[in-house]
């Protein structure tokens, strides 16, 4: 008997959400996600002007994003200031690209006391002025903090690898 009850009471909870169904109306959309945190999108916006710089193949003004005793670390690697990989990593290198893109980019964003932890995937596409091509799935976390009032990288470590079957 019990059972019965169980199912009976079940069958009424779900009633109102069906019974009342006009196929003619769909249902009310879903409330909108609350707009994210403006500290959130400030975060956000410092790694989209980092990325966009790389797209650009232009790494110009972005010292501005990073803390001046940041530190890089680069698939196993320590590269130093942001300054010191930008003078002999980054910017040599940019040199020799055609083109670079990123795809599939995802980012979180989280906070822990005064400082922004972010993790990052996506995968990415160079060609260099001689043609060949690099496709790599690539991970990113940073630790940034607020400096005079902007969101600055004090800590970049990224790597990448070829996607399976590649």
């Amino acid at each position: 008997m019990k059972l019965i009850l169980t199912i009976f009471g079940v069958a009424l909870c779900a009633l109102p959400l069906t019974a009342h169904a006009d196929p003619g109306h769909p249902p009310a959309a879903a409330p909108a996600r609350p707009a994210e945190n403006p500290e959130a999108a400030a975060v956000r916006a410092v790694l989209a002007q980092y990325h966009a710089a790389l797209e650009r193949l232009d790494a110009t003004g972005t010292e501005k994003l990073f803390a001046p005793d940041s530190a890089v670390f680069e698939t196993g690697g320590r590269e130093g200031t942001y300054a010191n990989y930008l003078a002999h990593h980054l910017g040599p290198e940019l040199k020799e690209f055609k083109s670079f893109a990123f795809s599939d980019y995802k980012a979180d964003v989280r906070f822990e006391g005064p400082v922004a932890l972010t993790t990052e995937s996506y995968k990415y596409r160079i060609e260099t002025k001689d043609g060949t091509v690099v496709e790599r799935l690539g991970v990113s976390t940073s630790v940034l903090k607020k400096i005079d009032g902007q969101w600055k990288i004090l800590v970049s470590h990224n790597s990448g690898r070829k996607p399976k079957g590649a």
